[in-house]
């Protein structure tokens, strides 16, 4: 069930589930944040590496 039906009812397993839940998707969330933003800085040095040491670089 979820908390836009109408049986639900707001009970400590709930809430604890619930919380577990959002928590491990801010974990998730905030870690795919970190590698995708981590992959685009690293690929920007990469390329800028590059094209100091190759003289065909544009």
């Amino acid at each position: 069930m979820f908390p836009f039906n109408f049986e639900w009812i707001w009970d400590m397993s709930h809430m604890v589930f619930m919380g577990g839940l959002w928590y491990a998707l801010a974990i998730l969330g905030i870690g795919m944040t970190y590698c995708i933003i981590k992959a685009a800085i690293d690929s920007h040095d990469m390329e800028k590496r590059f094209c100091f040491k190759n003289p065909h670089c544009i």
